[in-house]
């Protein structure tokens, strides 16, 4: 009997025709790891190289590729090592262990992130919340870090973790790609590669991973002069926000919704809008998509504003295929802060301009006079103090308080001058979008999943599908085989990706093409050896033409964008 759940659906067409499967399926495979065929490892690739024509390429951004293994120093700069933890409980009885919030989800709480452990487990017992596999009592929660551990040498004590994101590899590698792109600023700055988390339960299957692939960029950019000047391209463009402070979808364009102050930063809607395109161009409707605001106490630690782009999925609701986060400066400042490495950046003006620059020259005489072994104290405060504010008093009232000292102009004086400033220096501000690459493989799968006549069609948009077409003799009849595969090589030859099939009936290789998301089915019959022309078939429509094979390389590469 067939499951009626979609997913299920998905699932098992996505075992059975090779996109993916549980890893080590022959020994009874492990949460939260999956394994990608070959149809779905060229899904995934085509879903990547858009991302990078999409983000990358039209914008001119940097990619770049760093280790997955991170030292540690690295993940205190950034705050992971105090903030990347999730909190768990364990069923005294079975020993399963759980991830409170997911636990209390499914009871209709969803703000846990606020909640400290004493508010989790009271939620737990009021909701009598036990284990699902056995029915025992749950232990108290505790925090458990979610980065995968490990040592960088077999025989070191230097730390290492698995990176959770690969904005970091980013960040520690900005000042170099400053400088390489002889100071291009504002600067974007992407990579695409594995991603891992130690998630304490991940049981929503393609959905929920502890390995993963992530596709995210920075943007780096000037806070005195956030404008975006592409903001007009789509400022009209219609998005649904969930804002935190209502938790009510709301249709607005991003013009409004930068003017309401929905959204903080002119980057961030641009990004915004333009991510909400890339998943529609997935075959993910805007109607299916949304921008979940987060609450302060839900955001990372490094964030002032974060909203989750969620699509509707069948079994899971709303979910994550996207982050956006404004990171203001707090990844660059940490760093700089640790490592001890200026990475701040040189913004010149138009041309100098003249400032006047206040120097405090003390009396060293009459300071040590009056204020002996407290000198060199009173000098550094007077240093720390605005010296404009220091010589309005001591003109006004003839006197200065630091603490329990008083000064005079007695003690100092403050000279003004002039001087020439070329630019001034700065510490850049970050927009990050962040899309998550296997969940999308699934997302895009799951609304292209249809029936027809109780055959399953895959109508995969036409640019991320596996195979350009599929080339099919009518019967194995040795001349048949033989010209099928002379117009197999030509295609091939051609750069389009397509594939031979000639086991089983006609109508069961059609069957499979749709199957796995083949746009054009492409049949050599004898009339094709009379008069040249092959019968081509659309894998939504299932109608067919006789075309000449001479002009199959032009139509399907007409055909797919």
């Amino acid at each position: 009997m067939k499951s009626t759940d979609k997913c299920d659906r998905v699932i098992e067409l996505a075992r059975r025709r090779g996109f993916f499967w549980p890893s080590y399926e022959i020994y009874g495979g492990v949460g939260g790891l999956l394994d990608f065929g070959p149809l779905g490892v060229a899904v995934k690739r085509k879903i990547e190289n858009k991302w990078r024509k999409f983000f990358l390429k039209e914008h001119d951004f940097l990619e770049i590729e760093t280790p997955i293994i991170t030292p540690e120093k690295v993940f205190q700069a950034s705050g992971h090592i105090e903030h990347f933890k999730d909190p768990m409980v364990e069923c005294t009885k079975c020993k399963r262990k759980y991830r409170v919030d997911h636990l209390l989800a499914e009871t209709g709480i969803s703000n846990t992130e606020s909640m400290n452990l004493i508010e989790l487990d009271n939620q737990i017992k009021k909701k009598e919340v036990y284990c699902q596999d056995c029915g025992g009592q749950l232990s108290k929660s505790n925090y458990v870090q979610t980065m995968f551990k490990t040592t960088i040498g077999p025989f070191t004590d230097n730390i290492g973790y698995g990176r959770p994101e690969a904005a970091q590899g980013i960040f520690v590698n900005f000042k170099r790609l400053h400088e390489v792109m002889r100071d291009k600023f504002p600067i974007g700055i992407g990579q695409i590669g594995h991603a891992l988390r130690n998630e304490i339960s991940p049981r929503q299957g393609p959905v929920r991973l502890r390995e993963f692939t992530i596709m995210e960029f920075e943007f780096f950019f000037d806070p005195t002069d956030p404008s975006c000047p592409r903001l007009s391209e789509i400022e009209q463009t219609e998005i649904t926000l969930v804002p935190f402070t209502s938790r009510k979808p709301v249709l607005i364009t991003v013009k409004d919704a930068l003017t309401k102050k929905l959204i903080l930063m002119e980057w961030m809607g641009y990004f915004m809008a333009l991510s909400q395109q890339f998943i529609s161009e997935l075959g993910i409707p805007p109607e299916k998509q949304r921008f979940l605001e987060k609450s302060p106490s839900e955001r990372a630690h490094y964030s002032d504003q974060t909203f989750d782009q969620e699509i509707l999925l069948d079994r899971w609701g709303w979910t994550e295929v996207s982050g956006h986060a404004y990171r203001t400066s707090y990844d660059i400042s940490r760093h700089i802060e640790i490592s001890g490495v200026d990475m701040s950046v040189f913004k010149p003006h138009l041309k100098p301009i003249e400032i006047q620059e206040k120097k405090l020259i003390p009396n060293a005489n009459a300071l040590r006079r009056d204020f002996g072994d407290d000198t060199n104290k009173i000098l550094q405060l007077l240093k720390s103090e605005d010296l404009t504010r220091v010589q309005k008093q001591i003109n006004e009232k003839g006197s200065f308080h630091l603490g329990k000292h008083t000064v005079t102009k007695e003690h100092f004086e403050i000279k003004t001058s002039s001087k020439k400033e070329t630019g001034r220096r700065i510490i850049p501000h970050v927009i990050e979008p962040s899309f998550g690459v296997d969940r999308l493989v699934y997302a895009a799968m799951e609304f292209a999943y249809s029936t027809k006549e109780d055959r399953v069609i895959l109508s995969l948009p036409k640019n991320i599908v596996p195979f350009d077409a599929v080339i099919l003799p009518l019967m194995t009849k040795m001349e048949l085989v033989e010209e099928t595969k002379k117009i197999y090589t030509n295609l091939q030859k051609s750069g389009l990706e397509t594939y031979y099939d000639e086991t089983g009936s006609i109508g069961k290789r059609y069957a499979r093409s749709d199957e796995i998301a083949v746009p054009l089915a492409i049949t050599i019959d004898y009339q094709t050896l009379d008069d040249g022309t092959v019968t081509i078939r659309d894998r939504d429509t299932w109608k067919q033409q006789r075309v000449n094979k001479d002009e199959l390389v032009a139509l399907i590469k007409n055909y797919i964008p």
